[in-house]
């Protein structure tokens, strides 16, 4: 691989990495990272090892002016603590001083070390002072990072992360995504920094850490960034000293086969059946009988001859027929052995409902059902799991309550609990859903797996996805980015990234520590991220229902000006934008609102008008290409009653959309108790509606937007 033309010198690189591994050392030193640097054209100052004073002097000389002065030991990662740096140095005498002064302070930092000289450094100044890293992750690999550095880097934390390898365009979007940007745009007279140069750096840095799997951390920080290039003047390295193990993964088409089976069975076998109210065993059967699934459902129980009317078998190798999918509902001790009989049957996937596995500590027994399962090829879902529902084919494989209003969400869950919330959500609200899953422990099926499935099941037009962590971060980008392009993808990430104690050991593993990585990753996957369970619920009901807009322009019409600067502020922290009212739009806007009301945007038709002002004003802001989306702020008053508000406001909606004039529009009902009715009449007329809150439907429509500009749809 090569840059802008420049070939990398790949065997110059493995040449110092292997040499310090073979000495045993999980760090490079200071001029080896500089080598590094130099095979992919990395810029960094003019250089040399000193290994006397003597020798110090003349390289301060040959490169002139002031130099900074830095001890070279693989036993002294961090220079500045141990007293190993001097800046600024000039002069014969100051730089004999400075050498004796660093090797003497490097000794009593640790009387052990193995001192290999002091590295002079041409000094770099001028320019904005900024971090180009790199670390791998637990769940995502290689990461970069760029961001604000120098010695306020990890107190800033001014940081954007991107998955490696980036690309130039990633790159540059990386200089746009850290809240100092403007800073390297220039202010204040200021030159522009070399956006060109920085993302070079950053796009070599990839690819090295790309090429070589073994570069654990990389720093250059600082890199100086001029008006006229960049320049990196400290080098970290750190070094993996084990063997990383590659998750194991599976094709799309190996995905979509297992998965169509699973979600489409023709057969289902639950093991574990029972006649006996309150066993689990016994609810599933009821739920996928009760529930309306047709297909074949063969209970198994070495103890019944037949349950629920249908005849029972002693194994799962009995049934005379194929089966496409197995429901455990027994021990967790039993599972492994039914598991294997799973596996002789040919069957392409076991829901695993059971708990008793790593959650509760016995990693060894949820090791054991994995294994059994690769053997056998044998897809897992599960264990600990309440099972999962599948609406378009009646499926309710599970042991909690049915659900039958079908709809085009997918929900999923890592948690029980979340799930059954989920589940009453759903039901409250009649959200129509296609799929609930839960996922449990994910000893092996998981979210890439399901993403990979719903963007392809035309059953499905929005995912909503609560996880606590990501098995494989990297395969969960690659399906979610694909989803994306076509169907929003909703995120609830609870907790924060756990990193190993060791990777505080550098600036950019310290910094890769904080859900930043999350929200970085998520957003380069192309998924909205929730920060709340009810916004997640929110966002998965309420994006289907608004049409994709067609550009940025947002219009507020609001009956209350205190609604609209609630509303505006909502705009402003959804990252929308209120439109710049023209002349012309305004003058027709006025002609509908009284004197004393207010164009412009928020545009304030007044509290006390009637019905035929909001019609107006609404199938105005409709029927005017130049708007694209609608929110709309209503006050309850005699004038206007809460249900005439909804009515009118559908049916102005509806003739639109008879027009060919699809709009996202959302509305905020403030008012007594008859707002509620209103705002779900709203709701159930394709008109996001809420009551009691300015913030809802916005963040709502802000959702859909977030979707709309990462698909590349406006």
């Amino acid at each position: 691989m090569a840059n802008n033309g420049v070939a990398y010198d790949r065997d110059a690189v493995r040449e110092v990495l292997d040499k310090a591994r073979a000495e045993g050392r999980d760090s490079l030193t200071a001029p080896e990272g500089r080598r590094v640097c130099e095979a992919y054209g990395i810029p960094t100052p003019g250089e040399g090892l000193a290994g006397t004073a003597d020798e110090a002097v003349r390289l301060a000389g040959e490169l002139g002016g002031p130099v900074a002065m830095k001890i070279v030991s693989p036993d002294i990662l961090h220079k500045t603590e141990a007293g190993g740096v001097k800046i600024g140095v000039s002069g014969d005498d100051a730089v004999r001083s400075a050498f004796d002064e660093i090797i003497a302070n490097a000794k009593a930092y640790n009387a052990d070390a193995t001192v290999d000289g002091i590295q002079v450094q041409q000094m770099l100044s001028g320019g904005q002072e900024v971090i180009i890293g790199a670390t791998t992750d637990p769940t995502f690999g290689k990461l970069i990072v760029f961001g604000l550095g120098g010695v306020l880097v990890e107190v800033l934390k001014d940081v954007t992360f991107r998955l490696a390898p980036v690309d130039t365009e990633t790159a540059i979007s990386m200089l746009d995504g850290i809240e100092a940007a403007e800073i390297l745009r220039g202010v204040r007279g200021a030159e522009p920094v070399d956006a060109g140069a920085l993302s070079d750096v950053i796009v070599r840095l990839s690819d090295l850490v790309s090429d070589f799997a073994e570069i654990r951390e990389f720093d250059l920080n600082p890199v100086f960034a001029r008006p006229d290039g960049a320049s990196a003047a400290d080098v970290r390295i750190l070094l993996e000293t084990t063997e990383v193990a590659e998750p194991v993964r599976y094709t799309q088409e190996e995905i979509l086969a297992t998965m169509n089976r699973m979600m489409r069975p023709g057969a289902i076998a639950v093991i574990g059946a029972s006649a006996e109210n309150g066993k689990i065993g016994n609810s599933v059967m009821k739920n996928l009988i009760n529930g309306g699934y047709a297909g074949e459902i063969y209970p198994i129980n070495p103890k019944a001859d037949e349950i629920l009317g249908r005849k029972a078998y002693k194994t799962i190798t009995d049934v005379p027929g194929e089966i496409d999918v197995a429901v455990f509902a027994v021990p967790a001790k039993f599972v492994p052995q039914a598991l294997r009989e799973v596996g002789e049957k040919n069957v392409p996937a076991a829901v695993l409902i059971p708990s008793g596995f790593a959650e509760t500590g016995n990693v060894e027994l949820q090791d054991e059902i994995v294994a059994i399962g690769r053997k056998h090829g044998v897809r897992l879902l599960g264990p600990n799991i309440y099972g999962y529902y599948y609406t378009p084919q009646n499926l309710c494989a599970t042991f909690c309550t049915p659900y039958d209003v079908k709809g085009g969400v997918a929900l999923t869950s890592q948690s029980g609990g979340i799930g059954m919330a989920i589940l009453g959500f759903s039901r409250t609200t009649k959200m129509g859903v296609s799929a609930i899953v839960g996922l449990g422990n994910k000893s092996d099926l998981d979210e890439d797996d399901l993403l990979t499935y719903f963007e392809q099941d035309d059953d499905t037009k929005v995912v909503a996805m609560h996880l606590e962590d990501l098995k494989d971060g990297r395969a969960f980008v690659t399906a979610a980015q694909q989803i994306t392009k076509k169907k929003p993808v909703v995120v609830l990430k609870a907790g924060r990234t756990a990193m190993g104690a060791r990777a505080a050991s550098s600036h950019t593993g310290a910094l890769a520590g904080d859900d930043k990585v999350y929200d970085d990753i998520l957003r380069q996957s192309g998924v909205v991220r929730a920060y709340s369970l009810n916004d997640m619920l929110e966002f998965a009901r309420g994006m289907p229902v608004l049409p994709t807009p067609k550009g940025e322009n947002v219009v507020i019409i609001t009956g209350a000006g205190g609604s609209g600067v609630l509303l505006s502020d909502a705009c402003v922290e959804n990252d929308l934008s209120l439109m710049d009212i023209p002349p012309d739009l305004d003058e027709s806007f006025r002609a509908f609102i009284p004197p004393f009301g207010a164009a412009g945007n928020p545009i304030d038709i007044t509290g006390g008008e009637p019905p035929s002002t909001y019609e107006a004003t609404i199938r105005l802001g409709l029927e005017d290409d130049r708007i694209h989306a609608l929110i709309l702020g209503y006050w309850h008053t005699i004038v206007t009653p809460p249900m005439v508000f909804a009515e009118l406001t559908a049916r102005v909606a509806a003739e639109a959309r008879e027009k060919g004039i699809e709009k996202p529009i959302v509305a905020s009902l403030a008012g007594d108790t008859e707002v509620e009715e209103a705002s779900d009449y709203l709701y159930q007329h394709g008109i996001v509606a809420y009551p009691y809150t300015t913030e809802k439907p916005v963040a709502v429509l802000g959702a859909k937007y977030r979707w709309a500009r990462s698909a590349g749809v406006i």
